[in-house]
C-alpha cells in the first residue's frame, strides 16, 4: 500500500482509548492497523492501557502494576468497556489485522515476546516503543520480529538513527511535530523508514505526505477515506 493508516489506540478521537469497541471500530472503518499500549499487571498479564496509572481512563486510582488483572476487570474503561488483555484483544478483531503494540512498561518484552512465539504471530505485530531496551531485548529474544522505534524530540539527535538501527528497527515512528526532511532522509540513508504520529486531518495528512512518510497513526475513524480521497 501506499499510505497505510494505523488506528490510535483504536479510535480514540471516537471510541474510549484501548477498548474492544475503539480496536473493533477502527477495523470497521477499514484502517489498515491498529496501535495498542502494552502494562504488566501485578500478577504478570499483558494489559492494553496506554498510562502506568488508571486515573486518566477508568474509574479506578493507582498504578496497574499493583492491580492483579481480577482487579483490573471490575474496573470501567469508558461507555462500559472493560480493560482488555492483549489475548482478548488478538481474539477480538480480525486474525489478519496487523498489530503494533507498543511496549510502555519494560518488563512487559519477554512477556510479549512469549505471545509472539506462542500464537505465531510475528507476521502480524510489530513491537513499538520510546524505550530502545525493550526493543532491543525483544530483538535478542526474536530476531526475526519487527520493531519500531517511537520518539519525539530525541528524533532530532545524531543518535537517533544509531538507535534504531541497535534496536534492529526498518521503522521508526516519530510525532508529526518534530518530524522534518532532514530527520527522514537521515533514516532513508539508513534503510529506516518514517511513519508518524498523529495525524488527524487533511494538514497533517499533506504534511505527512510531503516528508515522504510511509504511513501515520490517527485518532480519526474517517482517516481512511481522507487518504484515498487525496490520491
Amino acid at each position: 500500500m501506499s499510505f497505510f493508516t494505523i488506528g490510535h489506540r483504536g479510535v480514540m478521537a471516537a471510541e474510549p482509548e484501548n477498548t474492544l469497541r475503539s480496536f473493533l471500530r477502527a477495523e470497521r472503518e477499514g484502517l489498515d492497523g491498529i496501535e495498542l499500549d502494552l502494562h504488566l499487571s501485578k500478577d504478570g498479564e499483558l494489559v492494553v492501557m496506554h498510562d502506568e496509572t488508571l486515573d486518566r481512563t477508568t474509574d479506578g486510582s493507582g498504578p496497574i502494576a499493583e492491580q492483579e488483572l481480577k482487579q483490573l476487570k471490575r474496573l470501567d474503561a469508558g461507555r462500559g468497556e472493560r480493560i482488555p488483555t492483549f489475548g482478548e484483544v488478538l481474539d477480538a478483531v480480525g486474525p489478519n489485522l496487523p498489530i503494533q503494540a507498543e511496549i510502555k512498561d519494560v518488563a512487559a518484552a519477554r512477556s510479549l515476546a512469549k505471545v509472539l512465539t506462542e500464537r505465531q504471530l510475528l507476521g502480524r505485530v510489530s513491537v513499538l516503543s520510546f524505550h530502545e531496551s525493550a526493543l532491543i531485548e525483544i530483538h535478542d529474544l526474536l530476531p526475526e520480529a519487527r520493531t519500531v522505534l517511537v520518539a519525539g524530540a530525541s528524533a532530532h539527535r545524531d543518535t537517533f538513527v544509531g538507535r534504531a538501527q541497535k534496536a534492529g528497527a526498518s521503522l521508526v515512528s516519530v510525532d508529526l511535530r518534530q518530524l522534518n526532511r532532514a530527520i527522514v532522509d537521515k533514516c532513508a540513508a539508513a534503510g529506516i523508514d518514517v511513519m508518524a504520529w498523529t495525524v488527524n486531518d487533511e494538514r497533517d495528512l499533506a504534511l505527512a505526505r510531503a516528508l515522504g512518510l510511509v504511513g501515520c497513526v490517527t485518532d480519526e475513524p474517517g482517516m481512511k477515506g481522507l487518504v484515498e480521497a487525496t490520491l
